[in-house]
């Protein structure tokens, strides 16, 4: 596997490879993301992954100086399941100047959930996501499903800006008690771990319920923060939307339930979606 610090170096290595695959993290990496790298192989020649902890993405009281980082590691993981090239590049590499141009998600894609509890946070996802595209130019961009919002805001965003990739979207990974396997889980002591896999159930529980029918989907959103609240979370929503673009549900509309608490101090994000 090649590590590439520039941008000069990543673009004359890919300059005359075959289809490219491409897969960003921040880091600290975890099966959720190797599995991101191993369908990457089916999508294209040659595998990319980035690893670069954004910045722009981070809230003022948000963890991004002690978001965790294991470099060293990640780099052996990332060379065991096959990928060809690292991009790793510090900030003055990504942005050697501020920042004047963003890229800003429709409001009303930005401003829900997600982005209603942490503002800003799409369009420094988006930002990044639109330089590291110029930059590696991939055929084929693989995002984890976990991040159900940030997945149609990328989405979106190739299309309306007539970008040549096709985003694709893994299905999330669990540990054997259905945690989504996240690198902030492992802010989580140990009887906060055990009560940690609840968020799955309460969502699964939500998903068999719509599946049953008869049910009043506000009812399920409520039970649902109150359950939650009952057993020492602080939730910030409880949510069934339509897949599409997260919108109010309509008869008929393919669902989606996502949640979003804090457990503690670490906040967990988990969804589920519904056929």
């Amino acid at each position: 596997m090649y590590i590439h610090r520039s941008i000069a170096s990543l673009r004359a290595a890919l300059s005359t490879t075959g289809r490219i695959a491409f897969a960003p993290t921040m880091g600290n990496l975890h099966e959720g993301h190797l599995s991101l790298m191993r369908s990457a192989r089916a999508h294209g020649d040659i595998v990319v992954s980035s690893i670069f902890v954004n910045r722009l993405q981070f809230g003022p009281n948000e963890d991004f100086d002690r978001y965790p980082r294991s470099f060293d590691s990640d780099c052996a993981l990332l060379e065991a399941v096959g990928v060809d090239h690292l991009f790793a590049p510090n900030e003055s590499e990504l942005y050697p100047q501020p920042q004047r141009y963003n890229v800003a998600p429709a409001v009303e894609h930005d401003a829900i959930l997600e982005g209603a509890y942490r503002p800003g946070h799409f369009r420094g996802v988006a930002t990044v996501v639109a330089k590291l595209f110029n930059i590696v130019q991939p055929d084929t961009a693989l995002l984890g499903k976990k991040d159900y919002q940030q997945l149609m805001i990328i989405r979106n965003m190739v299309r309306e800006l007539n970008m040549p990739v096709d985003v694709v979207g893994c299905p999330t990974v669990r540990s054997e008690d259905g945690l989504a396997l996240s690198s902030r889980n492992q802010y989580l002591n140990a009887s906060q771990r055990r009560e940690a896999p609840r968020l799955y159930r309460l969502l699964a529980g939500i998903a068999a319920s719509i599946r049953s029918g008869g049910c009043i989907l506000s009812e399920l959103e409520q039970s649902g923060l109150d359950t939650l609240k009952e057993h020492g979370w602080m939730p910030d929503y409880v949510a069934i939307r339509r897949q599409e673009d997260l919108g109010e549900p309509a008869p008929g509309d393919p669902l989606i339930v996502l949640a979003a608490a804090r457990l503690g101090s670490t906040r967990l994000i988990d969804n589920i979606e519904i056929e």
